[in-house]
């Protein structure tokens, strides 16, 4: 399976080739999983497009879609610099790269947010970003369940997203997961736009 391929378009989004060149060493690392499952077990919380196989995935190229939109707007660019977008980037591309955890369990983990921090931190020397970009990354990625960061069948709380970065990966995770949202894809599962 060629991962970084099958995440071109969104690897494409990403303007610093240092950035990009990281993100292709930690996607070529995350696990096989990630571009099977569905988006949820239950199926009780994201649109049919993130269900069946390869619903994480789907998921996770329409939040990255939506954040590239967004940062494409000319009000962004007093919010944040073009490396700070390339790493939000990165951060949405990543944030559910743990979701059945490492090794792979049957369920979402509930802390997979941290999973993915803890990733981020163990291969960061395979990369080439910054302590700083580092943390960004870790930040956005460990917040990006929002409001949501308790659990009944868990002892761990979440962060809560705290600044910009956070709100901004955590929004669109969450805008991905609304089921009034549809997106059509093709048998790639690359998202099909209309042209005008």
């Amino acid at each position: 399976m060629e991962k970084t391929e099958i995440l071109k378009e969104e690897l494409n989004y990403i303007k610093n080739e240092r950035i990009k060149s990281s993100a292709e060493v930690l996607i070529n690392l995350i696990p096989d999983y990630f571009f099977k499952v569905p988006a949820s077990s239950s199926g009780k919380y994201h649109p049919s497009f993130s269900q069946n196989e390869g619903g994480l995935l789907r998921h996770t190229k329409v939040a990255t879609a939506i954040g590239n939109e967004i940062l494409s707007l000319e009000y962004t660019n007093n919010l944040f610099t073009e490396d700070e977008k390339d790493i939000l980037l990165l951060g949405i591309i990543l944030h559910d790269s743990q979701k059945l955890g490492n090794p792979q369990g049957k369920h979402t983990r509930f802390d997979h947010p941290l999973i993915a921090a803890t990733f981020i931190e163990e291969n960061k020397d395979k990369t080439e970003l910054t302590e700083a970009e580092i943390d960004l990354l870790k930040r956005v990625i460990s917040s990006h369940m929002g409001e949501w960061n308790s659990s009944k069948y868990s002892n761990v709380e979440l962060p809560k997203p705290n600044d910009k970065y956070e709100f901004f990966v955590h929004v669109c995770d969450y805008l991905s997961s609304k089921k009034f949202l549809e997106v059509n894809f093709d048998d790639e599962n690359n998202i099909v736009r209309v042209r005008k």
